[in-house]
């Protein structure tokens, strides 16, 4: 919710207003949705599906590899460690998952077999592209095929390694 400034003493606004629902008044306050609102017709097209289904099987592959990514990405200021690798590998990882997407919309069933498998698939062709470890004073690390079992930070003078071991978390 966005705090805006009341329009007048002791009054609270409903309603739409240039596309932002106005709730509650407290405290002098009047809060609006922090989303306009959108016609329905938006979310349904074939292209935001495919977005929306992307969206979902990252989801799931950070989740799988939260464990470990906490362990080999920095925070970013106020971000956590897995925005971090999303906002550094969100065009790999669409490209990996873009056929995947298109089968997840027809309504095929996607598990995060098919996911890890497709973004596995995609590293060993793109070896440079999909970093799984930025950490401040080490070498970054890529995927190159596989997840591997353990992950080696080497500090950039190359005198110092961290070794992290994978910890993915089990399905459901």
């Amino acid at each position: 919710m966005a705090r805006i400034k009341q329009t007048g003493p002791d009054q609270t606004i409903y309603g739409t207003v240039g596309g932002l629902t106005y709730v509650k008044c407290k405290n002098g306050t009047s809060y609006v949705r922090s989303t306009p609102t959108m016609p329905a017709k938006v979310y349904k097209s074939p292209a935001a599906r495919k977005r929306q289904a992307l969206f979902k099987m990252i989801q799931m592959h950070l989740r799988h590899h939260l464990p470990t990514l906490r362990q080999t990405f920095a925070h970013e200021g106020s971000g956590s460690p897995s925005n971090g690798y999303f906002k550094r590998n969100n065009s790999a990882l669409r490209e990996a998952l873009d056929a995947l997407a298109d089968s997840m919309t027809a309504g095929e069933l996607v598990t995060i077999t098919n996911i890890e498998d497709a973004i596995c698939h995609y590293a060993a062709e793109h070896p440079d592209k999909i970093c799984i470890a930025s950490m401040d004073g080490f070498a970054e690390v890529f995927l190159a095929g596989e997840w591997p079992e353990t992950i080696a930070l080497r500090a950039d003078n190359n005198r110092r390694v961290v070794t992290v071991p994978v910890k993915e978390k089990v399905p459901l």
